[in-house]
Formats: C-alpha cells, structure tokens, sequence
C-alpha cells in the first residue's frame, strides 16, 4: 500500500521542503462518493496514468482510522509516513496545565527509521509551545490578529462566537472571517510551524507560529474550513489539528491530516484533490477524530462562509482545576468571560464600585471589554461580531482628562530609531480610581494594557494613564510583552519621567498639593527626547475655569497616538514652562487672598492680563488643533507614498509576467507552423 499523503510537521533538518503543491493527475477516473445539499457531486480528480487502481482504499462510514494507520508502511526512504506506537495511552488530562504528559517514556523517544535517525517534532510540543499563553485571551486575541490582517483582502467582519461540538454537545468556539480563505498550500503554511508570508508592515503576523499556539492553549483540537476562490478555480480545504488524535494513537511526531476540493466549473462538481487513496485516509481520521463523523457534516461547514474565508472551531476546550470549562460562555449570552476570574478592589466603600467597573479592571475578564481596546484603529468597514453583537471600539484615550501630547524618538547607535506621539493624562474618574498605566500598541494591536511604570507612593502617579504606538520595539512571540531590549529600556525609562512629570505640575487639578519643583538641569531631557506641551486644558488658571477641548469638539486623541515622521524641536523648553505654569497658579490664589481690599488699579491689570492669558491660551489652542492636523496630513502622505511604491512594484512584476507568456505564445505559434 501507498503511504498515506498527511501534513508531517517535521523539522527542515529532516525532510528538507515539503512539497505541498497539488498533484496533476491524468486521466482515469475513480466514482463519486456523496451528493451536497447544493447538488454538487463530489467525485475524485483523475489518477495519473498507470497508477495501481487494486491499491484504491474503498471508504465506508463504520471504517476505522486506527486500522488505516496500522496498515500503513513507510517504503523506503520515505520519511513523510507517520510512525505509531502500539503502547495504549489513555485520554489526555482536560486541564490545560496538567496535558502535557505524553506517557512514560514517549517524550523523549528517538524513533530509528530506515536504520537512520532523524530529527522530526513531536506531539508534546504542541502542548509545550502553547505555553507561551499564560492568559487564555491572549490566544483568542491571536485568531483575531489573523482575520485583521485579512482585511486588506477584503475581509469585512470576524465572528466569534459559541458552538457545539455535535459528537457530545460539549461547548466549542468558532471564529469565523470572510478573508481571502487559504489555497491547499497556504492551510498547510498555517498549520506548519515558523512559515509565514506576512511580509507587509502593517500586519501583525510575523512569526509564523500564532495559529498553532493559540489553538492549542483554547482546545485540545482544532479543526480549519476554508474557502479560496483565484481567477481560475474555487478551492475549499479541512485540516484538523488534533492533540487528542495524536496522544491517544501514540504518535511520536506531529501529523495534520488535510482534504482539498477544487469546484469544477463547468459540471457545478467537487473535485477532489491529490488522488483518491490519499483522500480517502485522510478523510477517515477526518471523520473519526473532528466533531463531524460523516462527509456531507463536513462540506456543510461551508455553506455559511460564502466565495471565500475561513472557519475554526476549536473543541474539547480545556478546563479549569474546578472541571469548568476556562472559557464562560453561560454568565452573560452577548459576552465570553473567564471563569472564576472576578475583580476584586480594596478600597474604600464609596470608590469601590468605580474601581471595579472600570474597563482597565474589566477587561482582564470579559472578553468584549479586551476586544473593545484590542486595537487602536478599526476601519469603519470591518465589525467584530462576539455572541451575535457588535463590539463598539473604546480608545482608551477618550477616557482621559487635562490631556497633553508628547513626542519621543528613540535613538540607538546614534540614529532615531521611531518617532512616537504618548498621549497623557488623568482617567476622567480620578482620583476616586486607583488606576494607572500605559497601553502599548505595536502595528495598532495592544501589547501592554495599563503597564504599570511607576509604583507610585502617597498616591504619586494616581489616575494618570497614557496611550501610544510603539512600533520601533518588538513583541514577545505570545503579543503579550515586548523583547527586553536596550530600546524598550529606554521607553521605560521615558514613561517614568512623563509620569512623575505629569503628576508633579498637574496634581493639582485633581484635588492633590502640589509641591514646587527647582527646575532641572538641562541633561534631565535625554538626547534623544523632543518634547512639545500640548496641553488640552489651561492648567495656569484656576481649576473652576478649566473646560476640556474634548468638551469643545476640540483634538481627537486617537489621531495624535499615530506616529509621526517630524516635530519641532524644544528641547529644554518644557520644564521652564511648567514652571511659570505653577507660578500663574500661586499668582492666581494670592489674588484670591488679597480679596475684595486691593488695590483697584492692581486689580483692573490683573484682569487685564487674565483676559490676555485667555486669549493666548485660545491661540495656543488653535495652534495645537493646526499641528495636529498636519502631522496626520504627513502620516497619510507617508503611507501613500508607500502605497504608490507597492503598486508600482506590482506593476513591474505584471509586466514582466505579460513578457514571459507572451514569449511563450510566440514560442506556441512557432511549434504550430512547423506541425
């Protein structure tokens, strides 16, 4: 017997490339098998010639798996056939933490074949690999980071949502996108380790690993629909992704099975690829392993994701050490929580329940909170769909109050690295919240939600919160932290003095002492620092005159987080204002104190310059809405300039491949003549 043609995740150093490419098969065709909903046949592609047809596996529906596994034989130096154990494991543990038992001595097992030894992945790396995720919507939030970035394939929506796993009724969860979908080739990059070909800058995928990390951390399966329709064909692909497939069978390396059909166009059939034989196994530990145990269960998968997209459904979800599943799906029916996972604050009585409610404490455990903040710009043509409703998108930045923007770019070896706009202020609720932080974007995808920088004491550092893009640093492989590196070190380092900063000329604002600060020395603003105080509310008068720009339809935040490519330099000028800013605040409560007995004259000049003060600050206002509105002109010119280059370079590539097969129609009218 042939060996059964399966995805073998194995190591480079073994196999060298797979070749996953779609066999052409010639002529000789097998029956068809079932009859869809939609009156499309299913039949097998035509078998190359002088294929052994006695070798056609007959498919029926009580047909086991397991026993095509033990007929399989790998011929000789044919390193792609799965290799099994004949030792009996029983089920795996449903706790995530304790699934990585692999039974006394499989673990570290060298499997000999052909009298060679080789290096190939094993089944408990999946497990090992998906530790990364230490919080399980991290994992959901990987799924999603895909369906984003098939935005720029027309993708309009990502569903999340409950299922059920029709085998046993258990919980299941479906993320569904309606992408460009995956050809048989792309599936087989996703469901290998390390390939990706993401290479824009503006997806958030880059490692080639968050598919099968984030999967595997949910569920202890997976199993992947999707739909690709090109110029010349429609394809639709099943991969399954099976740690209890694996386990149970004994496998001692990582194997996906995967069917592929391609849409004949002119007899409305469904072709299957890459021969009959190979199908058929493949198809059968389909039916015996995912929740669907016959064919026609499987293809209707498709009839929800349309010309093209993609399905997952990720079953046998992990439980808790309660024997929960972790993901709550009952407590709220618009929502999906962590079960167990409740806030709790210490604090006062009166603060308690603002504190709590507070979507910097909320969105550690309810999903559409962390999805509502989950990125920092959403195209007003893409919608998240969790549990049949929209999520509204939250900036946090929208939450803030007696704003100001500050510009930073790092330097590394003496050349600017990035250019970042922080945005900073007080939570809106402070101080009655004992919250602070910054969000950390990375290519628009939060990575550090609320990042603690300071610990402050005596309340120094209460309720300031910031908001930025750093795109210059890059994340850990799990997207829930960045690589310690001397840059990150050096934007922590910044975060901090913006803090104390921030806090030190602004507390009072919230009703807190300020204390006189001396001016610091020149070198206190780094090298690599230009700062520019753009502030949103007049902190040198006093605090009942003070109006919000927001509340005046005045800058929008979420613009001024985008990274910008030029500021003005004023290097050493920000100190020096916030100081004449506290002097105007003592300026102003000496006059409160002189009352009424004043000198007139004195008072009429002090009203004077209050109504001068205004204005420049009216002016200074303006002048803030104008620069902002500047830097994003340059910002959209950037990304249009890189816009233009693209298609300039498709354009080449076009025009080359025009070339080429016009050469070769030449070459087929020559052949034609001489015939």
């Amino acid at each position: 017997m042939n060996g059964i043609e399966i995805v073998d995740l194995s190591s480079d150093d073994e196999l060298g490339e797979l070749d996953a490419r779609p066999a052409k098969l010639g002529p000789g065709t097998v029956g068809s098998t079932i009859k869809q909903k939609n009156n499309h046949r299913v039949h097998s592609r035509k078998q190359a010639s002088g294929e052994n047809k006695s070798s056609t596996i007959a498919l029926s529906a009580g047909q086991s798996s397991t026993s095509l596994l033990e007929q399989c034989q790998s011929p000789g130096g044919d390193t792609r056939v799965c290799s099994t154990s004949a030792i009996s494991l029983a089920p795996i543990c449903r706790q995530f933490w304790k699934a990585g038992s692999y039974g006394e001595g499989l673990g570290s097992k060298v499997t000999l074949q052909n009298s060679t030894n080789y290096l190939h992945v094993h089944p408990l790396f999946l497990h090992s690999n998906a530790t990364s995720h230490k919080w399980v919507f991290g994992a959901v939030a990987e799924l999603l980071d895909n369906a984003i970035d098939e935005i720029q394939n027309g993708a309009t929506f990502v569903i999340v949502d409950k299922t059920s796993n029709p085998r046993d009724g258990s919980p299941a969860l479906l993320v569904q996108d309606d992408g460009g979908g995956m050809d048989p080739e792309a599936m087989r990059r996703c469901m290998s380790f390390g390939f990706s070909d993401k290479k824009s800058k503006s997806t958030i995928g880059q490692y080639g690993n968050g598919f099968k990390t984030s999967s595997m951390r949910l569920g202890a399966d997976v199993i992947v629909f999707s739909r690709h329709l090109d110029d010349r064909s429609s394809i639709q692909s099943i991969g399954l992704l099976s740690y209890s497939f694996l386990t149970k069978t004994g496998h001692d390396r990582i194997v996906v099975p995967m069917v592929d059909y391609e849409l004949n166009s002119s007899s409305g059939m469904l072709d299957v690829l890459h021969g009959r034989e190979h199908f058929v196994s493949n198809l059968s530990i389909l039916l015996q392993w995912s929740p669907y145990s016959t064919e026609a269960e499987l293809l209707k998968q498709f009839d929800d994701i349309g010309s093209h997209g993609t399905k997952i459904i990720i079953y046998n979800l992990w439980l808790n050490n309660c024997g929960n599943s972790e993901l709550d799906f009952d407590s709220d029916e618009k929502d999906i929580l962590i079960r167990g996972d409740t806030t709790k604050v210490d604090t006062l009585p009166a603060r308690k329940a603002v504190n709590e409610q507070h979507i910097a404490r909320r969105f550690c455990h309810s999903l559409r909170v962390y999805l509502s903040i989950l990125y920092l710009r959403i195209p007003e043509t893409f919608r998240i769909v969790l549990r049949g409703e929209i999520v509204e998108h939250h900036n946090i930045a929208d939450d803030l109050k007696y704003i100001e923007y500050i510009l930073y770019k790092p330097q590394s070896s003496g050349s600017v690295e990035g250019v970042v706009v922080s945005t900073i202020g007080f939570l809106k609720e402070a101080p009655q919240v004992n919250i602070h932080g910054f969000c950390v974007y990375h290519k628009n995808r939060l990575i550090l939600p609320f990042w603690h920088v300071v610990n402050y004491i005596n309340s120094r550092g209460r309720g300031v919160v910031g908001v930025l893009e750093a795109n210059f640093i890059e994340p850990t492989h799990n997207k829930q932290d960045f690589e310690r590196t001397s840059l990150f070190q050096k934007l922590e380092t910044r975060l901090k003095e913006m803090t104390w900063e921030y806090w030190d000329f602004h507390c009072e604002l919230i009703g807190y002492q300020i204390k006189k600060k001396s001016r610091p020395p020149a070198s206190h603003v780094s090298s690599h620092f230009t700062g520019q105080s753009n502030m949103q509310e007049s902190v040198g008068l006093n605090q009942t005159c003070m109006v919000s720009d927001r509340a005046k339809g005045g800058v929008d935040v979420a613009e001024q987080s985008i990274p910008i490519s030029r500021g003005r330099s004023t290097q050493g000028l920000l100190p020096m204002k916030r100081k004449e800013q506290i002097d105007l605040v003592k300026f102003e409560k000496g006059k409160r104190r002189a009352g009424t007995g004043g000198n007139t004259s004195q008072s009429c000049n002090a009203t004077a310059n209050h109504l001068k003060d205004q204005e420049a600050q009216k002016m200074m206002q303006e002048n803030r809405k104008l620069s902002a509105k500047c830097l994003e002109y340059d910002k959209r010119g950037e990304e249009l300039t890189v816009k233009v280059e693209e298609l300039r370079n498709e354009m080449v590539e076009v025009q080359r491949e025009y070339e080429q097969l016009l050469e070769e129609l030449k070459s087929l009218d020559f052949i034609k003549d001489d015939v």
